[in-house]
């Protein structure tokens, strides 16, 4: 936008302001715990704001559109699956697997009697907080055919089945998932070497798994893979917000959340209604930087946008009960890896250098202005690294073809 075409400060603040009266009107006709919402959302309307100055509002939702329809982020689609919880719920996952060498075109090998072929490492991806098997995107096409991985959907979220047991009012809590994980490792990879890879919630999934299944974690699992996630004390998370801020948010939220989940068609509707504004927070609390490609921003909106109000709700409290440090230490004896971005606020850095602390022999990556979704934000980074470990572990062989699949930065960024 040139300078002739830049509007008055009075302008922008006029349009500020819409926003933000705009965001709390949309959140009180949703009621008045979604009021509260909109209350604590207005923070982002300056942003939306200057965005709104430049771009209408339907050329934004035709702007989503085409990036929804352009984008090829979460179209990897594998071999499907279903594991069955111990609460009856079916957790979906899909494997893929290692691609054929040709090896049968040339000399055939012997075998010597009665001895097999050992099963081939498998690398099991678990996913975060109002995401899906998806946001491993850009790591499963780089390891497509090289290794054998398993992306599952936890319970209530992706393809899988809301949680039954909290269809019976039985809270979710880490443990569960936990469970949740050992079902799926013991649907799609019985046997074998494993590598366990999780991004916050997953990785206090792969905890909680650890500390419920110490023996699994001994016997089988070669290397682990822990990415912006936290061992325990989640409650002290300030979320970037100033003091006075937190505070009240932690007073309200759980209440808020827990109101907004007995009213979730009504709520869905005013986050509808105030999808620009929504964009803009997913945008401040998934990514670090200024320069990630608008279809990659555009796919992670979609990801947080399909988590339904109330599994929000359900899933909530869960976090700040976690405490895991004491099962980190299984990890002790097998590679480590532990990733997360500087300017996460989400799962602050801080906590994956506590992991670290906890297993000293751990890789400690802290990768330069990124956010929670580090994984879809800097994925040459996260590739890196992780093909590494693999290569360390003997999952893949050294000279393996593990491509970065490309970078989110735009150029000039």
């Amino acid at each position: 936008m040139s300078e002739s075409s830049a509007p008055g400060v009075a302008e922008v603040a006029e349009v500020a302001a819409e926003v933000a009266t705009s965001a709390v009107g949309n959140w009180r006709r949703a009621g008045v715990a979604g009021a509260a919402i909109g209350v604590v959302a207005a923070g982002a309307a300056a942003g939306v704001a200057l965005e709104r100055l430049t771009v209408g509002r339907g050329m934004r939702k035709k702007a989503r559109l085409a990036l929804d329809a352009a984008g090829p982020y979460g179209a990897l689609r594998g071999m499907p699956g279903q594991a069955l919880a111990d609460d009856g719920t079916e957790i979906y996952y899909e494997v893929d697997e290692v691609e054929s060498d040709g090896a049968s075109s040339g000399p055939r090998r012997r075998r010597l009697f009665g001895r097999r072929t050992p099963a081939p490492v498998t690398v099991v991806f678990s996913h975060g907080f109002c995401l899906s098997q998806d946001s491993w995107h850009f790591q499963r096409a780089a390891l497509r055919g090289v290794v054998r991985t398993v992306h599952w959907d936890q319970r209530s979220h992706g393809r899988s089945d809301r949680g039954a047991g909290q269809a019976r009012g039985v809270a979710v809590d880490i443990e569960q998932l936990g469970r949740d994980l050992k079902a799926v490792i013991d649907a799609a990879a019985p046997k074998g070497p494993l590598v366990l890879v999780g991004h916050s919630m997953g990785g206090m999934t792969v905890m909680a798994l650890a500390d419920q299944y110490p023996e699994l974690i001994r016997e089988r699992v070669v290397g682990a893979v822990f990415v912006g996630t936290s061992s325990g004390n989640l409650g002290e998370v300030n979320f970037g917000l100033p003091v006075a801020g937190v505070n009240a948010v932690r007073r309200v939220l759980p209440r808020v959340l827990r109101a907004l989940g007995t009213q979730a068609e009504i709520v869905e509707r005013g986050r509808r209604a105030t999808a620009d504004l929504f964009a803009g927070l997913i945008k401040r609390y998934s990514f670090g930087s200024r320069d990630v490609d608008p279809a990659v921003a555009r796919f992670a909106e979609r990801l947080i946008e399909g988590t339904p109000i109330d599994v929000v709700a359900e899933f909530y409290p869960a976090f700040t009960d976690h405490d895991k440090a004491e099962a980190l230490e299984i990890f002790a004896e097998v590679p480590v890896l532990v990733l997360a971005g500087d300017k996460d606020l989400v799962t602050p850095s801080e906590h994956s250098e506590g992991i670290a602390r906890l297993l000293p022999d751990a890789e400690l990556v802290i990768v330069p202005d990124a956010g929670h979704l580090v994984m879809l934000e800097h994925p040459e980074v996260v590739t890196d690294r992780l093909a590494d470990l693999l290569a360390r572990v003997g999952a893949v062989p050294a000279d393996a073809n593990v491509g970065t699949y490309g970078s989110t930065a735009q150029p000039g960024g």
